[in-house]
């Protein structure tokens, strides 16, 4: 675990899994953009916020994925800080059963025993037309980038520090990354191409690095998630189901398969690529004898 100074008064934790940036208000008080994993990094953080005498005044968060929003629950009730995530997302966190259908190729059980951490009371809902959150006093841009999942924001700090979350991925990530997930890739790339126009001094990737400027990094995100889809198309070598076409991807990409959860986690990333390659114009479905297959044109 590390503190890295960024600019002024913003600063970020490396937890070695992710990084997390908080901005101080005062020595003791901080605004947190996301809040990590929960069974990973849970510790660390508590280490961090014990070690430094840091109350939590407030969290901001890119989006409810369980490693961004993981800790939510457990900071609000320790602290009694308030929430601001995206309006869409924050709906999701409401319950089990708004999990579900989010997840809903998960059990309820699953989501119970996987997810259910993620419900927490979202005290300031962001809607799509706002452009910035004021917490504690300090004031905080943001910048809508959704397809990563459905409502995705990017934040910048009053340091003009911008938090891009998960709307782009490290160079150190994408040379061990094997299908990185976008809930809806079209929409994924149009936000990664808007980021071309984010001008700030810093920029933080919470999947894992801290860039002067990102414009080289936009692109080759965006060449790197079509190559992937590319890869894709090429495994349907003929009509194929969608369980046959997880199998030669999971072999091809040399992905674990141990569980259910992980199943239903793998099936799901790879629906985005095959619905953005659907969108494009590259496959086609059709229904024969009753059964569902992808087809390459």
């Amino acid at each position: 675990m590390e503190i890295l100074e960024i600019k002024g008064n913003t600063f970020c934790l490396d937890t070695g899994m992710t990084n997390i940036p908080f901005y101080k208000l005062d020595q003791r008080r901080i605004i947190m953009l996301d809040t990590g994993w929960a069974a990973g990094e849970r510790s660390l953080l508590k280490d961090f916020l014990q070690q430094n005498s840091f109350t939590v005044a407030g969290i901001i968060n890119s989006h409810a994925h369980i490693d961004h929003c993981g800790n939510n629950a457990y900071l609000k009730e320790h602290f009694g800080c308030p929430v601001a995530m995206p309006a869409a997302e924050a709906t999701i966190c409401e319950s089990l059963l708004n999990l579900k259908l989010y997840y809903s190729a998960f059990s309820l059980k699953e989501i119970r025993e996987h997810l259910g951490h993620m419900i927490c009371h979202v005290d300031c809902p962001v809607t799509t037309d706002r452009e910035s959150v004021e917490m504690g006093g300090a004031v905080f841009k943001i910048l809508h980038t959704p397809g990563h999942s459905i409502a995705h924001v990017c934040i910048t700090t009053p340091d003009d520090v911008a938090y891009v979350g998960d709307a782009l991925i490290s160079h150190g990530v994408m040379r061990g990354a094997k299908m990185p997930y976008a809930c809806v890739l079209s929409e994924d790339l149009k936000s990664k191409e808007k980021l071309r126009g984010l001008v700030c001094s810093h920029y933080v990737l919470a999947h894992r690095g801290i860039y002067d400027n990102i414009l080289e990094l936009v692109e080759d995100n965006i060449e790197f998630y079509k190559l992937r889809a590319e890869k894709i198309l090429a495994l349907l070598v003929r009509p194929m189901t969608l369980q046959e076409l997880a199998q030669e991807t999971v072999a091809n990409f040399h992905i674990g398969m141990g569980s259910v959860f992980k199943y239903n986690l793998i099936e799901r990333m790879l629906r985005s690529y095959l619905e953005y390659l659907t969108e494009t114009g590259r496959i086609a479905l059709s229904v024969n004898d009753s059964v569902l297959r992808y087809t390459r044109l």
